[in-house]
C-alpha cells in the first residue's frame, strides 16, 4: 500500500513539473511572439520614414535637375513622386516630370485604379464621366508601375492632373512597351532616370466630355540619365493610334520634341551640357547588354526604287519583292546545316527573317552566317505566306545584293 502511494506521489511529482515546464515554455513562446510584433512595427515604422525620405530626395532631384522651363500659360502642380505643368485650356498638363528609381525592381505595391479629381488644380480637371463611352483609354502620363515602391506615389498617379485620352491600340500596345523599356533599362543599370511625358498640346484639337478634354495627336517622352558615366538623353514621339513599328522607329532627340512642342525640357543643365545631351539619340546606349547591335529600319525614302524596308515585308506576303536592312544577328544550326538571319531586330523580337536550308548552303560561295553579320544587304524573293513574322526562304547568293560593298 505505500508502495503504491510512492508511486502515485512520484508521478505527480512528474506531471506537476512537465506542467511546469510547458508553462514556461508557453510564456517563453507568447514573449518571443510580442518581441517579434514589437519588431513588425518598428520595421514598418522605418519602411515608411524612409518612403517619405526618398520622397523628398526626388522632390529635390527634380526642382535641381528635371523640371522643364515655366510658361505663363498653365499652373505648376507638386506632388509626392512628380510635378505637373497643368493647362486648363486642355484640361489636362502639358508636362509631367517624375523620376524612375531602381527601387521599383523590389516594390509591391499594385494597381488601385482610384481615379480622382486632383483638389491642388483650383480650376478643376477631367472627371471620369468624361471619359465614359469616349472610346478612349484614362492614359497615365507618369505610369502607375513606375511607382509600385510607394503607394503614396502610385496613388497620386491616377489623379486626373496625370490622365490624357489615349487610344487603346495605343496605351495597350507600343505605348506600355516604352513605359516597360524604360522601368527595364532602370532595373538592368541600377540607375535612377528623368522623365517628362505629356500630350503634344495646341488649338482647334477634338474634345471628350463636359469638360472638353482636349485629344493630342502625338505624345512624347523625354528621358535623360543624370547619373551614369557617360550622360545621355533621348526622346520619342508616337501617335496617338496604333503604333505597330519597333520602338526604335519612334526613338528621337530631346531637340526633336522640343521644336514640336516648344518646351525647353532641361534648362537647369549647363549649356555645352544640355546642347549635347539633347542632340543625341542612341537607341543602343539604353539597352542591356545582350539586346545591344539593333538597328532602325531603312528609311523607306532612301531605299532603291521597288525596294521596301523590313517594316514594309509584312504587307506583301506571298509577293517576290526585295527587302533591304542590316543583319543583326545569325544563326547557323549544325544539325539541319541551315541558317537564319535577322534584319534590323534580333530573336525573339525580329521583324524579318532570312532562311538558308542546308541543302541550299552549297549555292554560296562563303559562309552566309559569318560573312553577313552587321552589312546592310538587299535580298530578293517570296515572302512566306504562312509564317507570323515576315521571312523569306532564299536559294542562292544571287538573291543577296550587299550594300556596304557598293
Amino acid at each position: 500500500m505505500l508502495k503504491n502511494i510512492s508511486l502515485i506521489l512520484i508521478l505527480l511529482l512528474c506531471i506537476s513539473n512537465i506542467f511546469s515546464q510547458n508553462t514556461d515554455i508557453y510564456t517563453q513562446v507568447k514573449k518571443a511572439e510580442k518581441e517579434y510584433d514589437s519588431l513588425q512595427t518598428a520595421q514598418k515604422n522605418l519602411l515608411s520614414k524612409i518612403e517619405v525620405l526618398k520622397l523628398k530626395k526626388i522632390q529635390s532631384d527634380i526642382r535641381q535637375t528635371g523640371l522643364p522651363a515655366i510658361t505663363d500659360d498653365g499652373i505648376l502642380v507638386n506632388h509626392a513622386a512628380m510635378s505637373i505643368f497643368y493647362v486648363d485650356k486642355y484640361k489636362q498638363p502639358k508636362w509631367v516630370v517624375h523620376i524612375i528609381v531602381p527601387e521599383i525592381s523590389r516594390g509591391g505595391v499594385t494597381r488601385t485604379n482610384n481615379f480622382r479629381i486632383d483638389s491642388l488644380v483650383e480650376k478643376g480637371t477631367a472627371e471620369t464621366s468624361d471619359y465614359w463611352y469616349s472610346g478612349y483609354d484614362r492614359g497615365h502620363l507618369a505610369p502607375s508601375a513606375d511607382f509600385r515602391w510607394s503607394y503614396k506615389a502610385l496613388s497620386e498617379s491616377y489623379l486626373y492632373s496625370n490622365i490624357s485620352p489615349q487610344k487603346p491600340e495605343l496605351n495597350r500596345e507600343k505605348w506600355g512597351e516604352l513605359e516597360a523599356f524604360l522601368r527595364d533599362y532602370v532595373v538592368n543599370y541600377n540607375e535612377q532616370i528623368y522623365v517628362v511625358t505629356g500630350g503634344v498640346l495646341k488649338d482647334s484639337l477634338p474634345t471628350i466630355g463636359e469638360n472638353k478634354v482636349a485629344i493630342p495627336k502625338y505624345f512624347y517622352k523625354v528621358v535623360f540619365d543624370n547619373d551614369s558615366k557617360e550622360k545621355k538623353g533621348i526622346g520619342f514621339i508616337m501617335m496617338n493610334g496604333n503604333c505597330t513599328k519597333p520602338l526604335i522607329s519612334y526613338a528621337v532627340s530631346i531637340d526633336s520634341v522640343e521644336a514640336m512642342t516648344g518646351i525647353n525640357f532641361f534648362p537647369k543643365l549647363n549649356k555645352d551640357e544640355e546642347k549635347q545631351i539633347e542632340a543625341q539619340f542612341d537607341f543602343n546606349k539604353w539597352l542591356s547588354e545582350k539586346d545591344k547591335d539593333i538597328v532602325k529600319p531603312m528609311d523607306s525614302a532612301s531605299l532603291p526604287k521597288g525596294c521596301y524596308n523590313t517594316i514594309m515585308a509584312k504587307d506583301h506576303k506571298g509577293q517576290k519583292i526585295t527587302v533591304c536592312g542590316t543583319v543583326v544577328s545569325t544563326k547557323y544550326i549544325p544539325k539541319s546545316k541551315s541558317t537564319f538571319i535577322n534584319l534590323d531586330l534580333k530573336f525573339p523580337k525580329q521583324i524579318f527573317t532570312i532562311t538558308i536550308w542546308g541543302r541550299e548552303l552549297n549555292n554560296f560561295s562563303y559562309n552566309p552566317s559569318k560573312e553577313l553579320l552587321h552589312k546592310q544587304i538587299c535580298v530578293t524573293g517570296k515572302i512566306d505566306e504562312d509564317s507570323e513574322v515576315p521571312t523569306m526562304n532564299i536559294t542562292s547568293e544571287k538573291a543577296i545584293e550587299i550594300l556596304e560593298d557598293n
